[in-house]
């Protein structure tokens, strides 16, 4: 009798031992945004959520990719998605339109501007330097999110590309109603109010091996207890990716394979199961 409880309690504190310990592990989302940018890039961030540590997806609903993705994303029911909410068409040589009638979001054809913000490559042709319009910037949102959620009902989070959700505080208010009105759990401004920190490369990080020491790096700097997200983008190096480009960034497809490699890499999972870090998505912020 005597050994038998012995051999419980023993269980019970080495099971309690353990999930304190993983309490207090880091946790780490990582987050492979632009799905739906080009096939080779969906193709890129299937491979990370598959083969390698990606645990968040965000999809740009207006993208010419975006079926594929839808398709993509039903091979991966357990992915945590969100809804990289766009107003921009950054690259050269191809391009997406908004999804809604938005006269003040596009420009003489028809696409979203290429940038945001002023860009000395694209004179006069950022959202700012054009008269945008609250109201049209709700309308495109809204029919982001509801595209997205009709296809991809899991969705769990809203996010911006090129940090358009951060446009003012009048568009980071929107974001906020819409995220509470559709009822989508998580929103990028949200993640600082829940103590979530990002984190990027310590280091150089212009080739892959640069990449991989710089991000080996920074999963050494993760602290117990705390909770971080490291964003990026993966794609292949293809031709379909090497068309891809804009003035100043031109190594588009190189790069990008930088961030496939690092995070299918073995040593990095060896890294992460060492150190115990907890690879989570959006998600599991509130559990």
């Amino acid at each position: 009798m005597t050994g038998s409880i012995l051999f419980t309690l023993t269980f019970i504190f080495t099971g309690l031992c353990a999930g304190l310990a993983q309490s207090n592990s880091p946790r780490l989302i990582v987050r492979g945004d632009d799905m739906g940018y080009s096939h080779a890039g969906n193709e890129a961030i299937l491979k990370c959520y598959k083969d390698g540590i990606e645990k968040s997806i965000e999809v740009l609903v207006p993208s010419p990719w975006f079926p594929e993705a839808v398709n993509m994303l039903a091979q991966i029911p357990t992915a945590d998605v969100g809804i990289h909410l766009t107003l921009t068409s950054e690259w050269d040589n191809i391009k997406w339109r908004p999804l809604s009638d938005c006269p003040s979001l596009r420009d003489a054809d028809g696409y979203f501007y290429p940038m945001l913000r002023p860009n000395k490559n694209y004179p006069k042709r950022s959202v700012v330097e054009n008269d945008w319009k609250l109201a049209d910037i709700e309308k495109e949102f809204r029919a982001q999110i509801e595209l997205a959620m009709r296809k991809i009902p899991r969705i769990s989070h809203l996010s911006g590309h090129m940090g358009c959700t951060s446009l003012n505080d009048e568009v980071n208010a929107l974001v906020k109603k819409l995220a509470q009105e559709y009822r989508i759990p998580q929103y990028d401004m949200k993640l600082g109010e829940t103590g979530v920190a990002h984190v990027g490369y310590v280091g150089a990080h212009t080739t892959s091996d640069e990449k991989l020491q710089s991000f080996m790096k920074m999963l050494e700097s993760l602290e117990p207890g705390k909770t971080y997200i490291f964003v990026d983008h993966p794609g292949l190096d293809a031709p379909e990716v090497r068309a891809i480009h804009h003035i100043g960034y031109e190594n588009v497809a190189a790069d990008r394979q930088g961030v496939t490699d690092v995070w299918t890499n073995p040593r990095v999972k060896e890294l992460i199961k060492t150190k115990g870090i907890q690879l989570i998505g959006y998600n599991d912020l509130g559990k």
